[in-house]
């Protein structure tokens, strides 16, 4: 029996990186146990709302994040907020797949184009990684705004 897995960031600030990473990956906040979301409707309100009926505190309301494939395909990111900074290279980093298919200057060429978009975002750019035949096709090493790292790909 085959397993599904949620990928969990601890964060200073769960819902802004939320924001971030459903941006990048074209995911969605999911809304509220038992809500439904209007087309348009900020879900970020609608936790907000939800919270307070719940009577949690102001100052835990933020403290959780998530986004969700729309498709169903991808795996859930989870935004967990704790009150350490990051202090080392992540073990276990994402991928994001922008350019597969592609080879050669066509790819760096996109990946180059999806760089520049998150940079846009609040990424930032680390190092950039030429293609290496015959099993390096070429990345781009990037940090989320906390810091986390991930490629390009």
């Amino acid at each position: 029996m085959s397993r599904t897995v949620q990928v969990t960031f601890d964060a200073h600030d769960p819902r802004s990186l939320s924001r971030f990473w459903a941006e990048v990956l074209g995911y969605a906040v999911p809304g509220p146990p038992g809500v439904e979301l209007t087309d348009g409707a900020d879900p970020f309100e609608a936790w907000e709302d939800f919270l307070t009926g719940l009577g949690v505190p102001e100052h835990l309301r933020g403290a959780r994040s998530a986004v969700e494939d729309p498709d169903g395909d991808g795996p859930r990111l989870f935004f967990q907020q704790v009150p350490e900074d990051k202090v080392a290279k992540n073990r276990v980093h994402l991928d994001v797949r922008v350019a597969p298919g592609l080879a050669g200057e066509e790819r760096m060429a996109a990946l180059e184009a999806e760089c520049e978009r998150l940079v846009a975002l609040g990424a930032r750019r680390i190092a950039r990684h030429d293609p290496e035949p015959p099993l390096g096709a070429g990345h781009i090493v990037m940090a989320d705004p906390e810091g986390n790292e991930f490629c390009l790909d």
